[in-house]
């Protein structure tokens, strides 16, 4: 299977001794069995009560380069009933069964001792391998570009990394043992069932593929319906996502019950695809039972055929034989239900490859330019952009040189986010170029582009730990002194030193014990402290209050300083000090000037300006 060959090779010592303790305990469990033999032979009085004739040579070797496999059989026959014979004259009958019984449960000892090893050793390769599934998912996650997720939801993205990895696990993984384990006991088993009796072992295999086919015929639908079943899984786990992420508005409207009926449905859908899937799986285990016992009836009434008709087969040897046989059938029904789960991973396993598989757009030159500092200037030439067939952006020339404050505003879904995502190669433009100090963006490393600029959002992206591990989020190795200067020139330190714990104190999820002015704060911090020459501010204080607003403010101010800066505004007031502001308007700029020309051109900012003074 492509998932074993994708993932087992790094457990490759592990499979070796699953394969070899594997094989030991086939082999250990056929020669336990084979004193049934001596053991039926002494008790009902068989061929045991006669003297004992000369040994016979084995001559294994050359037997087996010949094919002379009926030879061999009766060699070893002879020799067997030799020695056995030889045991009842010295020791007597009980003693030799007693020998004997001791001779099996020593076998029976090492034989369950090697399909323990065999066992244990495929547990590292199950846990493995779901590691490497989880670890390869999350990595490819933080290195596909922001175009990938907005296409994709991130309910059906959780869910791929918990249900169908689970799905994985419990349904592939959970079947390794079967799969290492089973085809070394068929083969093993088979090989001694020709031995014994080829002639009933070949009419035993006429039943073998009619039982297969009968068995595939059930299964064949399995993985189409597993695909949808976790399918209707991630719809479920996004609107649970999207339920805690709006929580507010679903209490404001009252749309707790419409809410419940919509999750029900959903839910519903999946437990009624799961019932399916399930109760066709269930059917492996009854079914392969009763062709089990089928077979066996078939094959005692001929093998009864063979020993009654005197054709070379003895009683003991046909139990022996059935011994065998009846154990054939557990690693055959293990195989059928491998058949049923393994079909339900592989459908999972196809919902993961959608994401490890997905094209990484943003990719980096194989000999990128490395660049340690910003220089002179950004600039922006015939840059045009769009989101599949609609163009957001078309024909922007911008420069902005090195310590200047750049200004953008307009219309909402104007594209002024777009714009400056272009810089830091959250997108890659399809017509011009982004260059910094006249190098294409595309040109650099990534890593190298990105440590140039700082981020300040309209939403300040918090995560669930301490202040301390929030406000060094990008540096590594930073000081309780530089962290609390960066908090100090954000106006968070105060606030900071007040929680229970200062700065080791947890924010909670995406900072939702802080007010909304604490959180662009913290994150202001954090930027100060990564101390990066240049610096875009996305409408960072449009969703604050008056108060937040004025201390926000000044903490821009003090992170711009010294710093090139691209800003968003959404208020008018915060950028009135800017050296340039440009307007945007249907994805073109359309103006460009101070505030006071910008004004005094009575044109689009003008307006914009009136409109929020009124």
């Amino acid at each position: 299977m492509q998932v074993l060959r994708r993932f087992v090779p790094p457990y490759k010592k592990y499979l070796v001794l699953t394969v070899v303790f594997n094989i030991l305990s086939a082999v250990l469990n056929i020669f336990s069995f084979l004193a049934i033999i001596p053991i039926l032979q002494i008790i009902f009085q068989t061929g045991v009560a006669s003297p004992a004739p000369a040994p016979v040579e084995l001559d294994l070797w050359g037997r087996l380069a010949s094919f002379d496999f009926t030879g061999l059989k009766d060699a070893a026959s002879a020799n067997a009933e030799y020695y056995i014979r030889a045991m009842i004259g010295d020791i007597g009958q009980e003693m030799t069964l007693l020998v004997i019984g001791l001779f099996l449960v020593f076998a029976t000892m090492l034989k369950t001792g090697a399909y323990f090893i065999s066992s244990a050793t495929v547990i590292p390769i199950r846990t493995g391998v779901v590691r490497d599934i989880r670890n390869q998912l999350y990595r490819k996650i933080t290195s596909l570009p922001l175009g990938f997720f907005s296409e994709e939801r991130k309910g059906d993205i959780i869910a791929r990394m918990s249900g169908d990895v689970q799905e994985v696990e419990s349904s592939i993984m959970s079947s390794l043992d079967m799969l290492f384990k089973n085809p070394i006991l068929i083969v093993a088993y088979f090989a001694t069932l020709m031995f014994v009796s080829w002639q009933l072992t070949l009419f035993t295999l006429v039943f073998v593929p009619l039982m297969g086919w009968v068995m595939g015929m059930v299964g064949r639908k399995l993985k189409q319906k597993s695909i949808k079943a976790q399918a209707l899984w991630s719809d479920t786990m996004s609107q649970v996502e999207e339920t805690l992420g709006g929580l507010r508005i679903i209490k404001a409207f009252c749309a707790e019950e419409k809410m419940n009926r919509r999750f029900d449905r959903i839910n519903s859908d999946y437990r009624e695809n799961v019932r399916r899937v399930n109760t066709r799986q269930q059917m492996a285990h009854p079914m392969s039972e009763f062709l089990g016992t089928v077979m066996i009836v078939i094959v005692l009434w001929f093998g009864g055929m063979l020993v009654l008709g005197g054709n070379g087969l003895s009683g003991p040897t046909f139990i022996y034989y059935m011994v065998i046989l009846y154990s054939i059938i557990n690693p055959l029904k293990e195989f059928s239900k491998a058949s049923y789960n393994i079909p339900k991973g592989l459908a999972s396993m196809e919902r993961i490859d959608k994401i490890l598989k997905a094209e990484n757009t943003i990719r980096e030159k194989p000999q990128p330019v490395h660049v340690a500092g910003f220089n002179s200037k950004i600039e922006l030439r015939d840059v045009s952009f769009r989101y599949g067939e609609k163009w957001v952006l078309r024909h922007i020339n911008l420069t902005i040189e090195k310590g200047k404050t750049v200004a953008i505003v307009g219309q909402s879904g104007g594209g002024k986010s777009t714009l400056v995502d272009l810089i830091p190669r959250y997108y890659d433009v399809q017509e011009g170029e982004v260059l910094i100090d006249g190098v294409n963006v595309k040109d650099m490393a990534i890593h190298d582009l990105r440590q140039l600029i700082g981020n300040v959002n309209q939403e300040a992206i918090l995560f669930n730990d301490s202040f301390r591990n929030n406000i060094s989020f990008g540096v590594d190795g930073a000081t309780q002194e530089q962290i609390e200067a960066a908090a100090r020139i954000a106006n968070a330190h105060d606030f900071i030193m007040e929680t229970e714990h200062g700065y080791d104190t947890n924010i909670g999820d995406r900072g939702s014990r802080l007010s909304g002015g604490q959180r662009q704060r913290v994150s202001i911090a954090r930027a100060i402290l990564k101390n990066p020459p240049i610096l875009i501010l996305d409408e960072a204080t449009s969703a604050l209050d008056t108060e937040s607003e004025r201390l926000v403010q000044q903490a821009l101010e003090h992170l711009m300083k010294t710093r090139t800066t691209v800003a968003i505004a959404h208020r008018l007031s915060t950028i009135k000090n800017a050296d340039e502001i440009c307007v945007i308007h249907e994805g073109q700029i359309v103006e460009r000037g101070t505030h006071e020309e910008l004004l005094a051109k009575g044109g689009y900012y003008k307006k914009l300006n009136d409109m929020q003074s009124l």
